[in-house]
C-alpha cells in the first residue's frame, strides 16, 4: 500500500510547475516570444495565444493541490486529478498541434516545444498516477 512520506516533495514539484506555467507566460507576453516561439506564423501566434486561460487552470491546480498536500486537505485528491487531467488534456491539444505543422522540427523554439509537451504528459501523468494510488489515505 502507498504511503505519504513524499507527500512534500510532491507538493513543491506541483508549485514549481505553476511556476514555469506562469514564467512561461511572463516571457510570452513580456517580449521574450521570440526565445519560446517554434513559429512566426499568424495560426501559430493565435493557436499559442488560445492557452493562457487553460494554462492558468492548470497552474491553479496545482497550486491548490500543494496546498492541500501540505495541510493535508482532504481536497488534495480532487486537485491531483483535475491538474493531471487539465495536463493531458492540455499536452495532447499542443502535442496534435505540433505534429500537424511540423513544429518539433522548426529548430530551437522546436525543441522547447517538444521538451514542454513531454514534461506536461509525463508530469500530469504521475500525477494522476501518484494522487489515484493513493487515494484512500487523501480521502
Amino acid at each position: 500500500m502507498p504511503d505519504l512520506r513524499r507527500r512534500r516533495a510532491v507538493a513543491w514539484a506541483l508549485l514549481l510547475a505553476g511556476a514555469l506555467v506562469l514564467a512561461y507566460w511572463l516571457i510570452w507576453y513580456l517580449g521574450g516570444r521570440s526565445l519560446l516561439a517554434s513559429s512566426t506564423r499568424p495560426a501559430y501566434v493565435e493557436f499559442e495565444n488560445a492557452f493562457p486561460l487553460a494554462d492558468a487552470w492548470l497552474a491553479g491546480c496545482a497550486v491548490l493541490a500543494a496546498e492541500a498536500l501540505w495541510r493535508s486537505r482532504r481536497t488534495a485528491l480532487l486537485w491531483l486529478l483535475t491538474g493531471g487531467g487539465a495536463g493531458v488534456y492540455l499536452a495532447c491539444m499542443d502535442v496534435l498541434y505540433d505534429l500537424e505543422h511540423d513544429i518539433w522540427t522548426s529548430g530551437g523554439g522546436g525543441a522547447i516545444e517538444l521538451a514542454i509537451n513531454v514534461v506536461t504528459l509525463t508530469a500530469s501523468v504521475a500525477t494522476l498516477r501518484w494522487g489515484w494510488r493513493r487515494r484512500i489515505l487523501l480521502a
